[in-house]
């Protein structure tokens, strides 16, 4: 507030100086003018004067219709007025030849009716989050409003006159701004109107959504071919407009976003009227039995989504017009498969013929014990290192072709050394999740305490699982590595006398290279987990 009073005086200040410099040299009035708008510097000086009149008539205007505003409000203006500001600089390098105090006063005024216009749409769209509305609140938006959409229509007409009587400039382009401003204007009045109904009504308007979705989508549209229409002029009559580029791409794709919303909520709201099952009553006492969309308690009339989260079906038909998740884990409803639909039956397999009566039961393979991971092919990881064995289950003591030699038993350990490794080190770590409890409110402190350990064991588990994992890929990693680099190449099979000929040059050669590597690969430690 200082700084304004401050920025305020010190502009009153430099216009009081000019203007009585200019009038103590001409002494009268219209010399004094054209003394004015001839002098740069005073030029410079009324320029700011101006702004600071715009900014102080932008702060009462403010008070007058919104009051304090919000931080979300003022970040929206900010960031929204950076980009306008940008836009302006473009327009006037396009129209860099009718480039004049007017054209600057023009701009200035359209930026200044465009802060109102975004100010009304916040404002409006703050009412569905808003629990009281007082009348003070409707007689400001609507009056503002009105006054708005009477500014963009005489705005609107004076540039067609203009270019109507002296052909197209850059009224054209102020035209077509002032119209895009009335389609917001109209926008944001029906959202208002939709807005008002829903406060009245005593209970929740299932049918606002909808209807607030078509208007973004009918409005949408009109922007769309405004925008259009207007690149098609420009290019023809002028140039190519870079300043509308991004307000074109904005306006196209919030077009195909209401596009996408109105096909993909009517998908979801039809599979939640023919998919999804109602909740029972034992469903509702299993849950929280509280609408987390509504916040009220759920008694009848509630659906279960593939998710097994539970909302009523009107919550659920307003939220799936925004978004088609489910509104507590996010799951995407559209993708979701239905696991309430009874599972189809596999086909029936043909009779396996009988087996003669002599014939010997099948077993496992051979030297595989039950139980294990089937055996790698001797030799593949010849650097792998020396597990700890496991002895095999207590059902492979009566597995035929077990214990047929003294040999058996004791080679099956040995290659089930490096087999069992998978099993001992990862899924040691693996345990089943607890059931949930059917009620967290029907707990003492201590069972919730004991539930919150063994949740948090469970997670450890599952961490160290995954480390051991980690683990696992990288000695995999580096075995194929050393058992590429130990496969025998076409290289190696050359004349001995071409192995002689480059060691007495000093340079070795692709053999000898690669078996230094692999030295090097075994004496050096691996690196350390983090």
């Amino acid at each position: 507030m200082v700084r304004a009073a401050l920025v305020t005086g010190t502009s009153l200040a430099l216009t009081g100086a000019v203007v009585a410099h200019a009038y103590l040299l001409k002494h009268q009035f219209y010399p004094t003018v054209v003394y004015l708008t001839k002098s740069s510097p005073s030029m410079a000086v009324l320029y700011i004067q101006a702004f600071v009149l715009v900014f102080l008539l932008g702060k009462f205007m403010r008070k007058v219709f919104f009051g304090q505003l919000r931080a979300a409000e003022m970040e929206h203006l900010i960031e929204r007025s950076w980009y306008a500001v940008t836009e302006t600089c473009l327009a006037f390098t396009v129209f860099r030849d009718d480039f004049s105090p007017r054209f600057v006063g023009l701009f200035t005024l359209l930026l200044f009716i465009k802060c109102f216009h975004w100010l009304a749409e916040d404002r409006v769209d703050f009412m569905e989050r808003s629990p009281n509305i007082s009348w003070v609140f409707h007689f400001r938006v609507f009056s503002l409003m009105v006054l708005l959409g009477v500014l963009d229509f005489l705005f609107v007409n004076h540039a067609c006159h203009s270019i109507i009587t002296r052909g197209a400039s850059v009224q054209l382009v102020f035209g077509f701004e002032y119209a895009i401003l009335m389609t917001m204007v109209l926008t944001t009045f029906i959202k208002y109107t939709l807005h008002t109904v829903d406060l009245q009504s005593d209970n929740p308007w299932d049918n606002k959504a909808v209807y607030m979705l078509y208007t973004e989508l009918f409005t949408g549209f009109i922007k769309v071919l405004l925008y259009m229409a207007f690149m098609t002029i420009m290019i023809k009559v002028h140039t190519f407009p870079l300043f509308a580029i991004r307000p074109m791409y904005l306006a196209m794709r919030q077009f195909k976003k209401a596009v996408t919303d109105a096909i993909m909520s009517r998908r979801a709201i039809r599979n939640m009227n023919t998919l999804y099952p109602d909740a029972t009553p034992e469903d509702l006492q299993a849950s929280d039995n509280v609408c987390i969309i509504c916040r009220e308690e759920m008694v009848t009339g509630a659906k279960k989504l593939p998710c097994n989260h539970i909302f009523h079906a009107s919550c659920l038909r307003s939220w799936f017009q925004r978004q088609q998740t489910c509104p507590t884990c996010r799951m995407d409803v559209l993708r979701a498969s239905n696991p309430n639909q009874p599972p189809t039956p596999a086909p029936a397999q043909p009779p396996a013929p009988a087996a003669p009566a002599n014939a010997p039961v099948p077993g496992p393979p051979g030297n595989v014990v039950p139980g294990m991971m089937p055996h790698f092919p001797p030799g593949l990881f010849p650097f792998w290192g020396p597990f700890p064995g496991a002895a095999p289950p207590a059902g492979a003591a009566g597995v035929p072709g077990a214990t047929d030699a003294p040999g058996a038993t004791e080679s099956a350990q040995t290659q089930g050394a490096g087999e069992c490794r998978f099993s001992s080190l990862v899924l040691k770590t693996v345990s089943s999740m607890p059931p949930p409890p059917p009620a967290l409110s029907t707990m003492s402190e201590a069972e919730l305490r004991e539930l919150e350990q063994e949740g948090r064991r469970g997670l450890e588990a599952r961490l160290q699982c995954l480390h051991n994992i980690h683990t696992l890929l990288d000695a995999a990693m580096l075995n194929i590595d050393q058992y590429l680099t130990t496969v025998p190449d076409s290289t190696t099979l050359g004349d001995s006398e071409d192995q002689r000929d480059g060691e007495e040059d000093g340079e070795p050669n692709p053999s000898e290279l690669r078996r230094r590597r692999l030295c090097k690969l075994q004496t050096t430690p691996p690196p350390p987990d983090h």
